[in-house]
């Protein structure tokens, strides 16, 4: 059986999930879920993630939830020496960057996303964007001096680390919103984006 993934493109964290499928080339079936899709609530899907959250993966009967723990799983299974790298090092240092998506630089960028494309017009609260602009300049700004001296997060080659920043980069460059010139972060980005398949993963307009 194909490998099934729950969870709507629209989602930073199923674009994680199906960049690294897309990547791999792997053969699946992915459920729209979430939000207007709805499925989240049902018995069903509870059963497989309480969480009521996207993405969920089924591989062989085997559940998992999480998207970094669906990327780290799937990289292991399909690309140990690739994007799962072998040196404990190396994979240490991509692992490193998949926290950092998750516990600094969302939480950052999170504001301003809300306030400029995910929340109704009525909702948005213009004061809210500014300090998650420049907090998440700040991260970007860090990114950008690891990239001057690196081709991928983790060194020469795409990693577990790529497939969880590159979602969170591509939405923030296209956010309707005044960014500083990054050109390391740029050139990296552009580059993950040229790869033949990554456009099926990270959509465009951000939504």
């Amino acid at each position: 059986m194909p490998l099934k993934i729950w969870g709507r493109l629209t989602s930073i964290n199923v674009q994680k999930a199906m960049l690294c499928v897309e990547e791999l080339d792997l053969p699946h079936e992915r459920i729209d879920a979430g939000l207007t899709f709805g499925i989240v609530n049902t018995p069903e899907y509870r059963a497989k993630n309480p969480n009521g959250l996207v993405p969920v993966i089924e591989d062989d009967g085997f559940v998992l939830w999480e998207s970094n723990a669906i990327v780290r799983y799937l990289a292991a299974k399909h690309a140990s020496g690739s994007l799962w790298p072998t040196d404990p090092q190396e994979r240490a240092d991509a692992d490193r960057w998949m926290d950092w998506q998750t516990t600094t630089f969302q939480p950052t960028v999170g504001p301003a996303f809300m306030h400029l494309v995910r929340l109704p017009p009525e909702k948005r609260d213009p004061g809210a964007v500014e300090p998650s602009r420049q907090k998440t300049e700040e991260c970007v700004g860090i990114l950008d001096n690891v990239l001057a001296k690196k081709r991928f997060v983790a060194g020469g080659k795409l990693t577990i680390g790529d497939m969880a920043l590159a979602p969170a980069i591509h939405r923030w460059l296209n956010l309707p919103i005044a960014r500083l010139s990054r050109p390391h972060v740029e050139r990296w980005y552009g580059e993950i984006m040229r790869r033949p398949r990554t456009a099926r993963a990270l959509i465009l307009p951000v939504v």
